[in-house]
């Protein structure tokens, strides 16, 4: 099999837990398998590259600072390489140019174009194990660029693709993909397997084992994922296609998003265009727009109302301030203390019956709901964040998530 396994900043933390992906890695590698191995900075690294430039500049160069972060990655691939050859295992460690991966010319955010997977496919023949820095590439023009945050999940995922690998592991400090946070509810149950759209709206959702980018991605290639500890040898969760998965849950799990914020806009004037000038000026300043209601024109006026991700707020203000000012919108009011509680399963697209009961047990516990949002595979739920905990808490119950 060819196996990509990317660790995660917790995972290479320090020299020990480098040590330790060494013998993973090496383990892998004895059982028969090509194994390409992508690595992201050691824990706390970034963050301190980040404050080494801010102690110059409060906003440094782009390109500068792609120069700079993409450092630490590299540091990384070098140590593990180290580690690997004094273990007695053929490893070489690349940068993101080496390993051909190509993007756009966005800094600090910069998309994968494609990726010439030549080098690493003779290092491979060779018997190599290839150890790729993540989170980075280079542009037309020769330039280092960095992919964003989770942005060594992308490279794992892209480089998989590109290869053809079997299977793309993504070792982190969880044991895998749960029914919900089990900080929350000690009863949440480790899913075996979950489809990528699944994972997709758990990723949307506030679920920080994976970057949504990366699990799209991987739908779009068809990798199959692993999401696994670095810390156990316990099996982790599947990520797949949902015809891989012969019994599809009703309901696989409940996600909890902290990081929302209502903007609640009233007296907005009823005319033709004026929620595509909003929307599209909030756009504009980049701020990521998910639940939205309007309600029903009176006196020639309307509602809108629609939550934005916390540390976007001041940017949704500022937007939304040029239309009060133009007397567009007679009023505008803020709420940062709400949370997003989700049900998400695929088994909803054929079964009657799951909003019905997400909303009776909202009600059971005197839980208003504010905001109501629903797909194929989702029903989400915006309410007052006092009750998040609760709410998860009540909702896995009542889908017997823990069975």
């Amino acid at each position: 099999m060819l196996i990509v396994q990317k660790f995660g900043g917790t995972s290479v933390g320090d020299l020990e837990r480098i040590e330790n992906v060494a013998k993973r890695v090496a383990k892998t590698k004895k059982e028969g398998n090509d194994v390409v191995v992508v690595v992201s900075a050691m824990s706390g690294e970034t963050n301190k590259l980040v404050g080494y430039a801010e102690h110059f500049s409060k906003n440094p160069a782009r390109a500068e600072m792609d120069m700079l972060l993409s450092s630490g990655e590299r540091v990384t691939a070098s140590l593990l390489s180290i580690a690997l050859q004094e273990l007695g295992v053929d490893a070489t460690a690349m940068s993101g140019r080496k390993a051909g991966i190509l993007t756009d010319n966005i800094h600090t955010k910069a998309r994968i174009q494609e990726i010439d997977p030549t080098t690493m496919q003779n290092l491979l023949k060779e018997g190599k194990v290839v150890v790729v820095a993540g989170f980075q590439g280079v542009n037309e023009e020769g330039d280092i660029t960095t992919l964003g945050r989770g942005g060594s999940d992308l490279s794992a995922v892209a480089i998989a693709g590109a290869l053809g690998a079997d299977l793309c592991e993504i070792y982190t400090d969880v044991k895998g993909i749960y029914t919900t946070d089990p900080r929350i509810e000690p009863k949440a149950k480790k899913l075996e397997k979950i489809s990528y759209d699944e994972m997709l709206e758990f990723a949307s959702l506030g679920a920080k084992v994976l970057q949504n980018r990366s699990v799209e991605m991987a739908k779009k290639l068809n990798v199959n994922l692993v999401t696994r500890s670095s810390f156990s040898d316990e099996e982790g969760t599947l990520i797949t296609k949902e015809e891989n998965i012969m019994e599809k849950p009703l309901v696989s799990g409940i996600a909890l998003d902290r990081n929302q914020a209502r903007v609640s806009l009233c007296g907005v004037k009823d005319r033709p265009g004026i929620a595509s000038d909003i929307f599209n000026s909030l756009a504009d300043a980049d701020v990521n727009v998910d639940m939205i209601i309007q309600t029903k024109s009176v006196d020639e006026s309307t509602n809108i109302d629609f939550t934005v991700p916390v540390g976007e707020l001041l940017d949704a203000k500022a937007v939304v301030d040029v239309f009060v000012k133009k007397g567009e919108i007679k009023s505008d009011s803020y709420n940062e203390d709400i949370c997003k509680v989700s049900v998400v399963g695929v088994g909803m697209k054929s079964h009657a019956g799951v909003a019905a009961k997400a909303f009776s047990v909202m009600a059971n516990e005197n839980i208003n709901i504010n905001m109501i949002s629903t797909s194929e595979i989702k029903i989400s739920m915006v309410i007052d964040e006092k009750y998040a905990e609760l709410a998860v808490r009540s909702l896995h119950d009542a889908y017997e998530l823990e069975k």
